[in-house]
């Protein structure tokens, strides 16, 4: 009987995990119909994809150091006019885009990219990740690492998002959102000891993402291609 219980949470789990993945697919990305040269699959010939020369290592911001007290609030802030033209822009090349539904997409993959880089989960982070964003999560990863520390972080709630900036660039779809969250971020060493953070006292942080898409691919998933924290 046990047996029986055992597989039947396995298969819920599992189900539940299939779920989460297809969320992200089919919100955070969708074909726009209009594909007319489908991107051929990476070449190991050592180039960037479409949209990541611009990346550079001062695009990424390591996620235990972006954090933005309650009382320094950022001077962040788009209205819908401000976004209207660069919107109109983005949905001409990908009719398929739509800001509401972007936006819970959008969270669900903030909370599993943070959560893979506390935990260090490459395999998880991988697939998420422009080329870029993930060689300088990496780096991080393996630093941390190598020195023998643990990152425990958690998010206490759903974030805020909010759009701050959205357009093209060239055939790349842009789309910046502003995440405010609450979380504890901890560093332990070796020995368990706390060396950065607190673990009882939540802080507000404050991100800026930026996700890309090419709308020439056949690929709807967006990715993470620049992380900041504003000043």
């Amino acid at each position: 009987m046990s047996d029986g219980f055992a597989y039947i949470d396995i298969l819920f789990f599992a189900m539940v995990a299939a779920f989460i993945a297809y969320r992200l697919r089919s919100v955070l990305g969708r074909r726009t119909g209009l594909e007319r040269h489908p991107l051929e699959r990476h070449k190991q010939d050592g180039r960037a994809r479409p949209g990541e020369q611009a990346a550079d290592a001062d695009n990424v911001v390591a996620l235990p150091d972006r954090r933005s007290r309650m009382e320094e609030p950022p001077a962040v802030n788009s209205s819908d006019a401000d976004l209207a033209p660069g919107v109109a822009a983005l949905r001409a090349a990908d009719p398929g885009f739509d800001m509401a539904s972007f936006l819970p997409g959008a969270k669900a993959a903030f909370g599993m990219i943070v959560d893979a880089f506390a935990r260090g989960d490459l395999q998880a982070l991988r697939p998420l990740l422009a080329d870029q964003v993930f060689r300088n999560f990496k780096a991080a990863i393996d630093q941390r690492e190598a020195a023998g520390e643990r990152l425990e972080t958690e998010i206490m709630a759903e974030p805020a998002a909010e759009f701050v900036e959205a357009g093209m660039r060239g055939s790349i779809a842009r789309v910046t959102l502003r995440f405010v969250s609450r979380q504890t971020n901890v560093t332990r060493d070796a020995r368990g000891n706390v060396i950065a953070g607190d673990p009882v006292r939540p802080e507000e942080v404050v991100d800026l993402w930026t996700f890309e898409r090419d709308v020439r691919s056949s690929d709807p998933n967006w990715l993470l291609a620049e992380t900041a924290t504003p000043e």
